[in-house]
């Protein structure tokens, strides 16, 4: 199977928003892997464009990275997936250093915030398995307007829910 990769993006009255999945790269090291890197480089690139431009972006979405260890319950337990490979994490930490910001980041700073499960047998979700891999990256111009961010991890109570929660930031 052909790992995926997929953006759509949208200017709304001059704020433009970005919508991406990038690839899990499982198993890692190997194709997929290689895949998803080469992905993100093209990411970067692209972010960067856009950072020039000075249009105010959110590039939002399933990034498939775990950034640190605080966005993980259980870090060890990911040393050998993708996800949190160095390589992908140093990617993602790219795209910072290039001046997005990590919207969930000022506003909970050292709190574990958590956007994916696993599930458990029981139909439930395992929550000794949270990661935080879905993202919103703000361009500079919308970092001062930042006044909120979350996850919405109630919807994982419903019946048949995705293994993901929304995530959400509010701008002024």
């Amino acid at each position: 199977m052909t790992p995926i990769a997929a953006t759509i993006e949208a200017d709304v009255d001059g704020l433009v928003v970005g919508c991406l999945y990038l690839s899990n790269g499982n198993p890692a090291p190997g194709p997929k892997f290689d895949y998803k890197l080469r992905w993100f480089d093209r990411l970067i690139t692209y972010g960067q464009e856009l950072l020039e431009s000075g249009a105010p972006t959110v590039l939002c979405g399933d990034y498939n990275v775990v950034p640190t260890p605080i966005d993980a319950v259980a870090p060890r337990r990911w040393l050998g997936d993708a996800v949190y490979f160095p390589e992908s994490r140093q990617a993602y930490a790219e795209m910072l250093d290039d001046g997005w910001t990590d919207a969930v980041r000022p506003v909970h700073p050292e709190k574990g915030v958590y956007t994916y499960w696993n599930f458990s047998f029981g139909g439930g979700y395992d929550r000794s398995s949270g990661l935080r891999m879905d993202h919103l990256l703000l361009s500079p111009s919308l970092t001062p307007q930042l006044r909120g961010a979350g996850v919405d991890d109630k919807v994982r109570g419903w019946e048949k829910p995705s293994d993901h929660a929304p995530t959400w930031i509010e701008l002024d």
